[in-house]
């Protein structure tokens, strides 16, 4: 499939501001942490998801209609997240202002945000999970990533926050994010070795109804691009997928666990700060080769323009 950036930044942004506040609130319920560092980190969270929601503007052909995408919730997993992410930012931020003005609010406030939060991650995974024909989204390994990297950045975010405000408790959070971060790396693993064994379920001869043992394309019909070409297909070289993949693993992965590691291993809280930028980078790579790897069926016909 042909990624579009707007998608790309809408999924990595909404996540990184869920698992930032996931991560805020189950350590709140743990420990109390200072009201003033819970607002801000909820402020954040909701400003990221807010950021993720103006992002995916751009992918509207027409944006003053976007209100017609929630009307399909009952069938639609877009729809229910156009419903879910809104709820989430402004359950997020009420959670920020509860903690500043009404703390003995804030739990219930909290708790309803976390579901919200939750509901979230479904929705948006599932928009990709439940398209059958597209094997390589298909999978509960989908859903699985999207929460573990969601939770993975939002909580390295925290603990680059934690670093700022409250020193004492960064290790907590950076132990915690280095554990997701593990955690999601390994989910990933797996979803790429099971993508690499997918074979086709169409083949040329029952995509076109000829039943020759031997079909070779010649020509699509005309000499450029189409629809189908643009939107079906991200036009990069097996090269260029691989450097992505291997980029992202690195970047997204394995430098943020060296970073949060060190961190801790040298109890210096200033490594904590340069993790989550690095591993943003690399989850924008991941993302972009999440949606370039699923292989629409019919790209089986269009293989060539000419």
């Amino acid at each position: 499939m042909r990624p579009a950036f707007s998608v790309v930044f809408l999924t990595t942004l909404t996540g990184a501001g869920q698992g930032l506040f996931l991560a805020l609130y189950a350590a709140d319920l743990a420990a109390p942490l200072p009201a003033r560092f819970l607002a801000t980190g909820a402020f954040a969270a909701a400003l990221l998801s807010a950021l993720g929601l103006v992002a995916s503007f751009f992918h509207l052909g027409r944006p003053s209609r976007a209100w017609r995408s929630a009307s399909q919730w009952r069938t639609s997993w877009l729809s229910r997240e156009v419903i879910a992410l809104p709820a989430f930012i402004a359950a997020a931020a009420a959670y920020g202002w509860a903690e500043l003005h009404a703390p003995e609010h804030s739990r219930v406030i909290g708790a309803l945000a976390a579901a919200a939060c939750a509901a979230l991650f479904v929705c948006t995974a599932m928009i990709y999970a439940c398209i059958r024909f597209l094997q390589e989204w298909a999978s509960p390994l989908t859903i699985a990533n999207f929460v573990l990297i969601g939770c993975a950045s939002g909580c390295t975010l925290a603990a680059a926050l934690a670093a700022f405000a409250v020193p004492g408790r960064a290790a907590g959070f950076a132990a915690a994010a280095l554990a997701l971060t593990v955690c999601a790396a390994a989910s990933r693993a797996a979803s790429l070795a099971r993508n690499a064994r997918l074979r086709p379920k169409s083949t040329l001869q029952s995509a076109i109804g000829i039943h020759a043992p031997r079909i070779e394309q010649k020509s699509q019909g005309f000499m450029g691009g189409s629809f189908n070409t643009r939107e079906f297909f991200h036009g990069a070289s097996r090269a260029r997928l691989a450097a992505v993949k291997w980029g992202f693993i690195a970047l997204g992965f394995v430098a943020p666990v060296a970073l949060l590691a060190a961190g801790l291993a040298l109890s210096a809280p200033a490594w904590f700060v340069a993790a989550p930028v690095v591993q943003y980078a690399g989850l924008l790579a991941e993302r972009w080769f999440f949606l370039a790897q699923a292989n629409h069926p019919q790209n089986l016909y269009y293989q060539a323009m000419a």
